[in-house]
């Protein structure tokens, strides 16, 4: 009989309901790989997932024929070309780069600090798109790092324009924006508005970041008329249509 695991491996513990036990643990294994990682171990695979070393190597066969992870000389395991080829695609279904990042350059142009846009994901806000500050004390996150929904201007955007309830959701929905300070980082400022497209609904956020210090009250109409303007750029109206909130 197989041996019962003594640790429950990330896929048990986060399965997806009616999903296949089998693919949970694949995809746990292409999680497995963080920003900064070129290559794993097998040891490293297993540690990071909770996996025996027997189930990780079943599963990185599959995923090699996929071409979703590739095995180098070394013995180590990369992401594969598949891994881009699902990335381009996913970047130009959503057909943005072209109207958003002109909007957040200029942003990032008149108030000197860094812009990204935020689209949801599930339970989380990807920064899809990104322009960093010239300064050099600035937050660094890059587009596509995941970050918390909960927490931070530009999720709490996503979330109000979702139909999250609660009294800071219905004041983020009445005044149009959310401006936080250290919400999510401490001393890190977040000034956001949400993006609506053509159907009126919620496309995603645009989120200006700053140390606190360096924070402007002429910061706060910059972002909302680029969201507007992005708004505008997909077809949408500045406020969109918050009737179905």
């Amino acid at each position: 009989m197989p041996r019962k695991a003594a640790e429950s491996s990330l896929a048990d513990e986060n399965s997806a309901p009616g999903g296949v036990a089998a693919v949970d643990r694949a995809m746990s294994l292409l999680a497995a790989f963080h920003r900064g990682d070129r290559a794993l171990t097998l040891a490293v695979l297993a540690e990071r997932t909770r996996l025996y070393k027997s189930t990780v190597l079943r599963l990185l066969s599959s995923l090699e024929h996929a071409r979703l992870v590739v095995r180098q000389e070394s013995g180590t395991y990369a992401l594969g070309p598949e891994v881009a080829r699902l990335h381009a695609v996913f970047t130009g279904s959503f057909s943005l780069e072209g109207e958003v990042m002109p909007v957040l350059r200029q942003l990032v142009e008149q108030t000197q600090e860094s812009a990204a846009f935020h689209v949801r994901q599930a339970d989380e806000r990807l920064c899809l798109y990104r322009v960093d500050s010239p300064h050099l004390v600035r937050d660094h996150t890059k587009a596509g790092d995941l970050l918390p929904l909960d927490r931070g201007a530009g999720g709490r955007v996503l979330c109000a324009f979702s139909g999250a309830k609660g009294s800071v959701y219905d004041g983020i929905r009445k005044q149009g924006y959310a401006m936080l300070d250290g919400d999510r980082v401490k001393d890190l400022t977040g000034i956001s508005a949400p993006v609506f497209g053509a159907d009126g609904q919620l496309v995603g956020a645009v989120t200006l970041t700053m140390p606190t210090s360096r924070r402007r009250p002429s910061f706060l109409h910059a972002v909302r008329k680029a969201a507007a303007r992005l708004s505008e750029g997909l077809g949408g109206a500045p406020g969109g249509n918050r009737t179905h909130i």
